[in-house]
């Protein structure tokens, strides 16, 4: 092998540059080329294709998102995108590529995989919703965003002795929203894995207050079925019943900015390092994840046909916890 290919895909996420610049890094440490896609997948239609050397990657770890680039392709979802993406791959003497990216990343990672490709995942996304990695790329930062947030909404919250409910991003998971509640000793979580009553929500936050907190705050999910905006509605219109409403702050976009924290520059290197490593060895069509504190790989098409589940254990101790 020569020449490989990288490409971030997707949402971005705090810690992407950290994966590229390793495997920029550990890709030339191997005697490769390493060739960098601008704007991921539709990048690959295109042929936005640049030579990486080691100073292109150098002060670039600190920084938030991803200097590739990531862009919607839909395109990219049809046989004829994914035939241009692999006539533009060999066109370059591209051999093998790595993509950073999360689930929708991964399934094209697997397209290009079944046409035959050299292909490697790495597991990159602040929603940690993909299988096959205990934990994702930018899921350490994103929650210290929201810890923050919380911290911030307390101190208000208990001089206006009001209800506050923070909504957190993570698509169709809960994850950010249950380990931001335990983490920030939220009063109440609300995610996609559980169903939730409005009006038990209400009794419980009641319920703060006459124990003597000077606070109430929720965390929910995006993805929840009564996220902040139904919720919010429904404590609106019932304010003389129940008594309160809900001051609501959405997180949004917010919570994927800013510079990542060690943990995820420690962890995305040691992805991006284990990808080299897979394609080193010939180890094609998997996604390098992390497992019990360990460098994994899963086949793609497993982590593709399965379902990531949350530990409900969790979400028990964070009620115990409230």
């Amino acid at each position: 092998m020569k020449r490989i290919g990288v490409l971030t895909s997707g949402g971005d996420a705090p810690g992407m540059n950290a994966a590229i610049r390793a495997v920029v890094r550990t890709g030339i440490a191997k005697g490769w080329e390493v060739w960098g896609v601008k704007g991921g997948y539709q990048g690959l239609i295109t042929g936005k294709i640049l030579p990486l050397g080691a100073r292109d990657v150098g002060g670039i770890m600190q920084r938030g998102g991803t200097i590739l680039g990531s862009a919607r392709a839909p395109e990219f979802k049809t046989e004829e995108g994914q035939l241009k993406a692999l006539r533009t791959l060999n066109e370059q003497g591209i051999e093998a590529l790595v993509v950073i990216g999360g689930n929708g990343s991964q399934t094209g990672s697997g397209a290009l995989h079944k046409l035959g490709f050299p292909v490697v995942g790495v597991a990159s996304t602040i929603d940690n919703d993909l299988y096959g990695s205990e934990t994702t790329i930018g899921v350490d930062t994103a929650l210290n965003i929201s810890l923050e947030a919380i911290d911030r909404l307390k101190t208000t919250a208990s001089s206006l002795q009001r209800a506050f409910m923070l909504e957190v991003m993570g698509r169709d998971c809960g994850y950010l929203a249950l380990m931001s509640a335990i983490a920030g000793g939220a009063e109440a979580c609300v995610i996609p894995e559980v169903e939730t009553d409005p009006e038990d929500l209400a009794q419980r936050l009641r319920a703060a207050y006459q124990k003597g907190k000077e606070h109430a705050i929720v965390v929910v999910a995006e993805g929840a079925k009564y996220n902040a905006e139904t919720l919010g509605q429904y404590f609106s219109s019932h304010r003389e019943r129940l008594g309160f409403d809900l001051r609501v702050t959405i997180l949004g976009h917010v919570q994927r900015g800013g510079a990542p924290t060690a943990y995820d520059r420690i962890l995305a290197s040691r992805l991006a390092a284990g990808a080299t490593e897979a394609l080193a060895r010939g180890e094609f069509g998997v996604l390098v994840g992390l497992n019990q504190s360990k460098i994994t790989t899963t086949p793609i098409e497993v982590v593709n046909s399965s379902k990531k589940e949350i530990d409900m254990e969790l979400f028990e101790l964070a009620k115990i916890l409230d």
